[in-house]
């Protein structure tokens, strides 16, 4: 009974990791502003965010009063590495609809307007 226990258990971890969100780890954006960024994305709750881990310009790595802010909010999960939230942009500090579209080691970012009609897009790369 033991081994049937060990192994079933063994079987669930197996299978929570394969499970693993693709999205999560971290994330370079495209230059905003002359800025880029690195993002760590997490879960939070059932949805996953992305807080702001490192920032850097035209001189390099510099600590912008934004690192530990939250720039994706609230990305839920649609199925097929699709995802719809909302999204924060630090040089106008304003928030968007957010969709996201994960691929591989490439992500699809967009802040949208108007119900989602007008979008702006980024495509970040993964860093690890």
């Amino acid at each position: 009974m033991k081994h049937l226990l060990a192994g079933m258990a063994l079987a669930l971890g197996l299978a929570g990791a394969a499970a693993a969100d693709p999205v999560l780890g971290v994330w370079k954006t495209e230059p905003d502003d002359g800025s880029y960024a690195h993002i760590q994305m997490a879960k939070c709750g059932a949805a996953v965010c992305g807080k702001i881990a490192r920032t850097f310009n035209g001189g390099g790595e510099y600590q912008s009063p934004n690192i530990g802010k939250t720039l994706v909010i609230d990305m839920v999960p649609n199925g097929n590495g699709s995802y719809e939230g909302k999204v924060w942009r630090p040089s106008n500090d304003k928030i968007y609809i957010g969709k996201m579209d994960v691929a591989g080691n490439s992500l699809a970012l967009r802040g949208c307007v108007a119900g989602g009609l007008i979008c702006s897009k980024q495509t970040w790369t993964r860093v690890k």
